[in-house]
């Protein structure tokens, strides 16, 4: 089940991570290049740093150009996962391109890298939920209420990998179809947005 390939490259990745916990760590990708895995790694190596990322803005503290600059590394964060979850429906397309899909076929209503783009967060929110458990710094109540948190989240992906693993297997069977869609971000875009583009004049 690819599911569960995906779930223990996550965690992988999100324990590599976290043996530096820098930001600005390069990735150190162990797959082969351009495989499935490598994908699957580099993209929640993405959303960890990130999810870091997100942590470091929210202080109360920061300093507005500090805030900016942070803002900006998360919008291109942002463009480099959108980018490699297209990559990962295209590996998916290619896969199951000489499937011919049944007359009565339909469209699911998220791509399965979509689908496994909020798994690879999932496995975050796991990962740091699990941490607030093991705390010694705060009260017997935290703690239980992140016990009952770490246990909706374990559900969630449970019910989230299976839901993944029967659309792929509609997929191979022809029952349901799908597209790679590009989604065409135009605030990045210094043709598209026109903040960018007057700017230019």
């Amino acid at each position: 089940m690819i599911s569960a390939r995906c779930n223990q490259i996550f965690e992988q990745a999100i324990l590599d991570y976290h043996q530096y916990n820098d930001i600005n760590k390069a990735i150190e990708n162990p797959f082969t290049s351009n495989s499935r895995d490598n994908l699957l790694y580099t993209k929640c190596w993405i959303d960890t740093a990130q999810w870091h990322m997100e942590d470091e803005i929210r202080n109360p503290d920061i300093a507005p150009t500090e805030a900016l600059v942070w803002k900006r590394r998360i919008d291109k964060s942002n463009q480099e996962r959108t980018d490699i979850v297209e990559d990962i429906d295209a590996y998916f397309y290619e896969k199951y391109i000489n499937v011919t899909p049944a007359k009565t076929a339909r469209l699911n209503t998220e791509s399965p890298a979509w689908a496994i783009d909020r798994l690879s967060i999932l496995a975050l929110k796991v990962y740091h939920m699990q941490e607030e458990t093991t705390r010694t710094d705060v009260g017997e109540y935290h703690l239980l209420q992140c016990s009952e948190k770490l246990s909706i989240l374990l559900q969630q992906q449970a019910d989230l990998s299976l839901a993944i693993d029967e659309l792929l297997e509609d997929i191979e069977k022809g029952d349901k179809y799908m597209r790679v869609y590009r989604q065409m971000k135009m605030y990045n875009d210094p043709n598209l947005n026109p903040v960018l583009y007057n700017n230019k004049k």
